[in-house]
């Protein structure tokens, strides 16, 4: 009862602090940076109708990709396609990942959904059975690495290029890209935690085998059609939920990155219509050209603002994605570069700290955030130099 009682005790800071000040210095300096430049009313103008403009034109139809895209990892998993590709690729993951092949669930759960997917995993002592305890906390790496795949793959192909056609070949070649951030991830995470733990030590104390679900599956009970309709419309309510939940981040992270990210209208003058902006991060991207160019080959400085924001919510993040293509600053190279990162990052600065302390290694959640920062550049690098390379064979 003591311990129950000591983790559910809330913190506590004096009422009015020094954190109070700085909060207030930070917010109010914020907002006058950005008054000073639009003035106040045109600053309170455009963030509303920015925010409006990205309920109604992005969270609406990702919320729509979430829906279709949950009803088919539904049918996928009622009909045994994911326990095949489990299957196929657990072999895959000793020599890739140096975890063992049952975290390819993980990999599939949270492709199929968001990061934290793989917590319900992770609290299955039968799924724990395959793992040392080192090899546990890097679950929330790879976890990451691949949450919300496949929403962020559908969204990126839906996407129209000026031209008509679509952007197949650059999302598939970000996920590959993010495959190779994964690893990388993992591997350093993977890295700290054996000068911690070991590599001895198993998770779970047994010396019963047990084998990861067997030759079984759980399926839903009644006829085919049944089966078919449950599927769909359970995977489509899972779309549902995962579709509300990123609207905080699209409407409030999105509204001021692209404040942060645009200028002013095309007059040079600001009217408070939306997407206006101070273009404070095109120009820190210029500032750092010679890094990025290189590196990412963004197609305008401003393609900086979907890493960064994909630290947060990567749901806002692909949010500012289609004015890009339509504005004619991101191309190919851009859209490989940008599904590898989304990917791989996929909100992990709001999501790691949860991830860590629910797998009881929060002490680590520090080398967590450091490994898949340089797992996520990585993937983003990594998706550039394959585009160029198959762009110059064909």
């Amino acid at each position: 009862m003591e311990r129950v009682a000591e983790k559910t005790k809330a913190k506590t800071k004096p009422a009015v602090g020094i954190e109070v000040f700085i909060f207030l210095a930070i917010f109010v300096g914020i907002f006058l940076y950005l008054g000073k430049a639009m003035g106040a009313v045109n600053m309170l103008n455009t963030m509303m109708n920015t925010g409006y403009q990205l309920l109604i034109d992005t969270v609406l139809y990702i919320l729509a990709i979430a829906v279709l895209a949950g009803a088919i990892s539904g049918l996928f998993t009622e009909f045994g396609v994911v326990a095949l590709i489990n299957k196929i690729l657990s072999p895959l993951m000793k020599p890739l990942y140096a975890l063992p092949g049952a975290s390819i669930i993980g990999v599939l759960a949270t492709y199929l959904s968001d990061n934290p997917a793989i917590l319900t995993l992770a609290k299955q002592t039968e799924f724990k059975r395959y793992f040392k305890k080192y090899q546990f906390p890097a679950l929330t790496n790879i976890g990451t690495a691949f949450g919300m795949g496949l929403v962020i793959t559908t969204f990126m192909i839906g996407i129209k290029n000026p031209a008509g056609g679509t952007f197949i070949i650059p999302a598939l070649i970000g996920n590959l890209g993010a495959v190779i951030g994964s690893i990388v991830s993992v591997r350093i995470m993977l890295f700290f935690t054996a000068k911690t733990f070991g590599k001895e030590e198993s998770c779970v104390q047994s010396d019963i085998e047990h084998q990861m679900g067997g030759n079984e599956r759980e399926i839903r009970s009644g006829s085919l059609g049944n089966r078919i309709l449950g599927a769909i419309l359970d995977g489509g309510k899972s779309g549902v939920d995962m579709g509300l939940a990123i609207i905080p981040g699209v409407v409030v992270i999105c509204t001021l990155v692209m404040m942060l990210t645009n200028g002013p209208s095309a007059s040079g003058e600001y009217t408070g219509a939306a997407y206006e902006g101070i273009a404070l991060l095109p120009a820190l991207g210029d500032k750092l050209r010679f890094i990025l160019e290189p590196l990412f080959g963004f197609t305008s400085s401003k393609g900086v603002a979907v890493p960064i924001t994909a630290l947060g919510a990567a749901g806002a993040a692909i949010g500012l994605v289609p004015k890009m293509v339509q504005d004619g600053i991101a191309v190919g190279n851009d859209i490989a570069v940008f599904t590898a990162m989304c990917m791989c990052w996929s909100g992990y600065l709001s999501t790691h700290v949860a991830m860590m302390d629910s797998l009881k290694c929060k002490e680590l959640t520090g080398k967590a955030i450091f490994s898949h920062t340089i797992g996520g550049l990585c993937a983003g690098v990594s998706a550039h130099w394959i585009y160029q390379i198959i762009a110059t064979i064909f």
